[in-house]
């Protein structure tokens, strides 16, 4: 069986430069009389939800924007809830509105998300920021899904004619990645807990992204990847006290010709692109037209 040498795509050092660009374009509408402003809503005290929110307010403190956290107790109602995300939608001091996910079981995290108004949606998961991604339009996109995308066109992978394989069908990740895959001309398959002879599946891809998150149950292990295969891991699970992904890194790096470490990867560009689509937010709220991000 033959071997490979991948290139890791380095995720951590591709934020940083683009952390970088974007402390510079914060300046620059710091000079012009905006003040680019995220807040974010956490319900209850999800210790995961807690250290991710952690970082995006680290993250917005590098970059230059600013950020503030707005705390609601557990057991908080649907109308405490819904006023708090009116209050911010109505504050214009406010660009970016993040609603942490998942919410307590009472609540509906669906119906809460459609509550923020579309212009201030930083995660890109209103139905009207996912509707103009459908009709590629959308400025305001999913985090996740646009951090897979930068990285690919970083590494300068092929993503026209190729056969994209994603192994994930949710709102976060799956869906968007679909519509922004096939914008730039990639043939694209769904891949799901319901689909059959996954293994031919996935072999016939060109890019292959599982986000599943549940290893050790599921594992996309050696014998699932084309040689020479692009293999982007956005899943995060912890087994054994290690932070691992859905790939079975050591055997599968070996046949792939791009793969992402986990961590190190995905993570990384998930939380700068939350900070680029906040300074979008204020430059279009704001018709900052020679703004950069907006190019």
């Amino acid at each position: 069986m033959s071997q490979i040498s991948p290139t890791v795509m380095d995720g951590r050092a591709l934020a940083a430069q683009i952390r970088q660009s974007l402390k510079e374009e914060t300046e620059y509408m710091k000079k012009v009389g905006v003040e680019p402003k995220l807040a974010t809503i956490l319900v209850g005290d999800d210790p995961a939800s807690k250290v991710y929110l952690t970082s995006k307010h680290n993250a917005a403190a590098e970059v230059g924007i600013i950020s503030e956290n707005h705390k609601l107790l557990g057991t908080a109602s649907e109308e405490e809830l819904v006023a708090q995300i009116q209050a911010l939608n109505s504050d214009l001091t406010v660009n970016g509105i993040l609603l942490q996910l998942p919410l307590p079981s009472h609540l509906d995290g669906r119906k809460m998300v459609e509550q923020i108004a579309p212009a201030k949606d930083v995660d890109g998961l209103t139905s009207a920021n996912m509707g103009l991604l459908m009709y590629g339009q959308a400025s305001l996109m999913p985090c996740t899904p646009r951090g897979v995308m930068e990285l690919l066109h970083h590494y300068k992978v092929p993503i026209a004619g190729s056969r994209a394989v994603i192994i994930n069908r949710s709102t976060l990740v799956g869906k968007p990645l679909i519509h922004m895959l096939l914008a730039e001309d990639a043939t694209v398959t769904v891949c799901h807990s319901k689909s059959r002879d996954l293994l031919s599946i996935t072999r016939q891809g060109d890019i292959l992204i599982s986000a599943v998150g549940r290893r050790p149950s599921f594992t996309l292990t050696r014998d699932m990847v084309r040689e020479g295969a692009t293999v982007i891991d956005v899943a995060m699970n912890r087994v054994g006290g290690k932070l691992v992904g859905d790939v079975d890194y050591e055997n599968v790096s070996k046949k792939a010709s791009f793969i992402t470490p986990v961590p190190g990867g995905v993570g990384p560009m998930t939380v700068v692109m939350l900070m680029e689509n906040t300074l979008i937010a204020a430059a279009k709220q704001h018709n900052l037209k020679e703004a950069s991000v907006l190019q």
